[in-house]
C-alpha cells in the first residue's frame, strides 16, 4: 500500500500535474485545484531541457511534446555586430539521456494543456477557479475548507502553487523572494527559417539576447536588462521599448524583430529567486517546485526542476507505507542539494553579468549538466 490514499494538489502547473499523474495512475484519489480559470492561457514560450524530457516521458506525454515543440542539440553564440556574427555552435549535453534530444522549445500553454489533459486521463479530479481558504491537520490528515464553502480531509496535500505560494504562507514558512537585479522581456512572435536553435548575444544594451524555436511556426525571443519599473508602460510603449532594445543585434535578430508587432505578445518581469531549506513539509502538507524554490532563467532549469520534485515525491509517497519522517528526510536529501546547485548557479551567471566579471560561464555549465545528467 502507499502512503497515501488521497491527496489534494494545489496548482496546475509542471509540478502539480506531475504529481497527480503519477499518483493517480498508481490508484491515489487525487484532487487538483488552481486558482487560475485556465492555466492554458497563460505565458509564451518555454525550454525544457533533457532532464525535463525525461520526466515528462515518464508522465506519457513525450510524445505529444515532440510533437507540439521543437527538439535541438546546439547552442549558439553569436556578437552583438552589424552581422550578428556566429562565433561558435555548442553541442549540449543530452542531460535526459542520448535516446532524447538536448533540448526542446514549447508554446508555453501547449505544455500546460498537454499535461492537464493527461492528469485528467489519469484519473484525477480537476478544478479550476477555485482555491482553499484553511487547512487544519492533525497526525493523520488535513483537513481543508474550499472557497465555496465545500470541505473534504486528504492523507496529504502538495503546495505546487507557484513562487507567491499561498500554501507556503498558511505554513507559516517565512521566504523572502529576491529580485537579482535583472529584468527580463519576452516576445512571442512566428519563426523565421533562420532560427533552428537557441543563439545567445552576449553584450550590447543588454545583457543577454536569445531566442528559441517553440515549433515549426513560432519562438520566443527575449532581451535581458537591468531591472527597472517597467509597469507604467502601456502594451505599444512595451512592444516600443522592445524593439528599440531589439535593433541593436542583428543575424536572425533582423528576422524576428521584423515580426514583432503585436503588443499583446509582450511581457516584462524580473528575475527573482529564492530556496527553502529543509524540510519542504509542515506535518502531512508539503511544497515542491517554484514554491520551494525558484531561479532566474539563465541555466532554463525551473520547470526540469518542479518536475523532478513531483517524480521523486510520486516515487516516494508510492514505495513506503506510512508518510514518515524517514519518507521526508530521503525526499530531501535527494533534492534539496540539487536545487540549491541548480539555484545558485543560475544566479550566479546572472551576477557575472552585473558585475562585469569575466567568471568561467563553461566550467559552470559543464558542472551543473554532468550533476543533471544523473537521475534525480
Amino acid at each position: 500500500m502507499p502512503a497515501v490514499r488521497s491527496v489534494l494538489v494545489v496548482g496546475a502547473g509542471a509540478a502539480g500535474c506531475a504529481t497527480a499523474i503519477l499518483l493517480a495512475e498508481a490508484g491515489v484519489s487525487v484532487d487538483l485545484i488552481d486558482i487560475q480559470p485556465d492555466v492554458s492561457a497563460l505565458g509564451s514560450g518555454i525550454t525544457l531541457q533533457g532532464n525535463a524530457l525525461r520526466v515528462l516521458r515518464r508522465l506519457g506525454v513525450w510524445d505529444q511534446v515532440s510533437e507540439l515543440g521543437y527538439a535541438f542539440d546546439t547552442l549558439g553564440l553569436r556578437a552583438p555586430d552589424r552581422d550578428g556574427t556566429l562565433l561558435v555552435e555548442l553541442t549540449d549535453v543530452r542531460t535526459g539521456g542520448e535516446d532524447l534530444p538536448a533540448t526542446v522549445g514549447m508554446y508555453r500553454p501547449d505544455l500546460a494543456a498537454v499535461l492537464v489533459d493527461r492528469t485528467i486521463k489519469a484519473g484525477a479530479k480537476v478544478r479550476f477557479g477555485t482555491t482553499y481558504t484553511a487547512l487544519s491537520q492533525d497526525a493523520a490528515g488535513v483537513d481543508v475548507t474550499f472557497a465555496d464553502g465545500s470541505s473534504g480531509r486528504y492523507d496529504l496535500v502538495v503546495g505546487a502553487d507557484g513562487i507567491r505560494s499561498w500554501t507556503r504562507r498558511q505554513l507559516g514558512i517565512n521566504l523572502e523572494t529576491q529580485s537579482t537585479g535583472m529584468g527580463i522581456w519576452r516576445v512571442f512572435a512566428p519563426r523565421p527559417a533562420s532560427v533552428t536553435r537557441t543563439d545567445l548575444y552576449y553584450g550590447g544594451p543588454c545583457y543577454i539576447a536569445g531566442y528559441c524555436p517553440t515549433g515549426e511556426d513560432s519562438l520566443y525571443a527575449y532581451l535581458v536588462e537591468a531591472s527597472q519599473d517597467r509597469s507604467r508602460l502601456s502594451p505599444q510603449e512595451s512592444l516600443d521599448v522592445m524593439r528599440g532594445l531589439a535593433a541593436a543585434y542583428h543575424g536572425p535578430w533582423d528576422d524576428i524583430r521584423a515580426s514583432m508587432t503585436d503588443p499583446a505578445r509582450v511581457n516584462y518581469t524580473w528575475f527573482e529567486t529564492h530556496l527553502l531549506d529543509a524540510p519542504w513539509h509542515r506535518g502531512r502538507v508539503v511544497v515542491i517546485g517554484d514554491a520551494a524554490h525558484t531561479c532566474p532563467p539563465t541555466l532554463a532549469q525551473g520547470a526540469a526542476q518542479a518536475l523532478e520534485d513531483a517524480a521523486v515525491l510520486a516515487e516516494l509517497l508510492l514505495a513506503h507505507d506510512t508518510v514518515s519522517d524517514e519518507l521526508w528526510t530521503t525526499f530531501t536529501d535527494r533534492r534539496l542539494p540539487r536545487a540549491r546547485e541548480v539555484v545558485d548557479a543560475s544566479v550566479q551567471l546572472g551576477r557575472w553579468l552585473l558585475d562585469h566579471e569575466q567568471g568561467d560561464v563553461p566550467g559552470l555549465m559543464a558542472r551543473i549538466a554532468h550533476l543533471l545528467t544523473e537521475p534525480a
